[in-house]
């Protein structure tokens, strides 16, 4: 028998939960072991959460009181292949085809099992399911994110109690709206970290928001961008071109990422980015590693281009050190959260010499000496240059020949 009393102690800590942040998996967890304590006899269960994300289209949570699993996954996009299949062959599926909220299927009865995934569920043990839909509106919906899919299970012998159903219908709704809070702020960090950068995106979450809102900072700067890009666009056929950009800025984003740096800004073929996670002997060593990375991943992807028969290019990057203001400029109602200064102007120049030069990447003198004594060793001068927009010529350096 469910304990009527305790209900409203789960509504309770429920909205608590929500309205305090905690994460999708403790609310799983801590819920159906409130609901066990009740009387809800829960021996499984999984939730359901799409939401916006470039690489994958939702979150599943589970959560069992015998197996041991990982609580928290992602599922692909459904649009096509395997992923479309299995979604298709749901409960879920088919209760958005008949615009029904519940399904109920009692495996200790011998109730037909349409859905292959419901036979499964009997062979673990299970003595009867329940499935729900809560849907949102069109101005609760983000993107796809419309609705809260629930499954609840039991290993009881008489499978759910009335009462059990009956409790479960009245508190589900408001784990639908703590689990879509959780979502929300998912949601909020993968747009600022996608769109803003990691680091610029973390600061705008924490409430650095304020137009004008800049600190002075000493950064290693990151400037690179593509051979030829505008004669390999002229050339190539026109729905090549974004698969082209997409190939290669991925390579040098993840590249950076992979060793600690942050992207501020894709400027058409161009990636600005800051390394300034340590002191700047470890930031320059940094955007070094990231550098042989994007190096030995560009001869893979090169290879397997000209493979399929695909335009291919290099990489042009330069590197220096400077003071730059990082923060919020603009306008009141578009911002942009980046660095200015004369050294961004810098190295976005040094970049724009490495054809001149013909090398692939060419660094400041401040650059090369901020770096680790054991990689200077590495670099050599390619003498001075006049940069435009800077009174003086400056003396630059490249990775010796005879070790890249």
């Amino acid at each position: 028998m469910v304990d009527q009393s305790r209900l409203s102690d789960i509504s309770l800590w429920l909205s608590q939960q929500g309205y305090e942040g905690v994460a999708e998996e403790a609310l799983l967890s801590g819920f159906c072991e409130r609901c066990n304590a009740a009387g809800i006899s829960i021996s499984s269960a999984l939730i359901l959460m799409d939401t916006l994300h470039p690489d994958f289209e939702g979150h599943a949570f589970r959560w069992d009181s015998h197996d041991v699993f990982d609580p928290s996954t992602v599922y692909d996009f459904t649009d096509d292949g395997k992923a479309r299949e299995d979604w298709e062959s749901s409960v879920f599926f088919h209760l958005i085809k008949e615009n029904a909220h519940e399904a109920r299927h009692r495996f200790h009865l011998d109730d037909e099992l349409k859905f292959p995934k419901l036979s499964e569920l009997k062979s673990a043990g299970h003595t009867d399911y329940l499935a729900a839909i809560h849907r949102f509106t069109d101005r609760g919906s983000i993107g796809e994110m419309n609705a809260f899919y629930s499954q609840w299970l039991t290993r009881h012998p008489e499978g759910f109690h009335d009462d059990e159903l009956a409790a479960l219908r009245i508190l589900l709704p408001t784990l639908a709206l703590a689990f879509k809070a959780a979502c929300c702020m998912r949601i909020i960090e993968t747009i600022s970290d996608v769109y803003l950068g990691r680091d610029a995106g973390r600061k705008v979450m924490s409430g650095t928001i304020t137009r004008g809102e800049v600190e002075k900072i000493e950064a290693v700067l990151w400037f690179s961008d593509l051979r030829d890009f505008t004669g390999i666009s002229d050339r190539a056929e026109p729905d090549q071109i974004i698969p082209f950009l997409n190939d290669y800025a991925g390579l040098v984003i993840d590249a950076i990422h992979a060793h600690g740096g942050s992207v501020l800004k894709l400027i058409g073929d161009g990636v600005l980015a800051i390394f300034r996670d340590g002191d700047q002997q470890s930031d320059c060593a940094s955007a070094l590693a990231a550098e042989i990375t994007m190096r030995t991943n560009l001869t893979v992807l090169n290879h397997r281009r000209k493979m399929e028969g695909l335009p291919t290019t290099d990489v042009y990057l330069g590197l220096h050190v400077g003071e730059v203001f990082y923060g919020n400029i603009g306008s009141r109602n578009r911002l942009d959260f980046t660095v200015v200064g004369p050294a961004v102007n810098m190295v976005s120049r040094i970049s724009g010499l490495c054809s001149s030069v013909d090398r692939d990447t060419v660094m400041s003198r401040e650059f090369t000496a901020s770096c680790p004594e054991e990689m200077r060793g590495l670099m050599v001068s390619i003498g001075r240059y006049a940069l435009r927009g800077f009174a003086r010529a400056h003396e630059l350096f490249t990775i010796d020949p005879e070790i890249s």
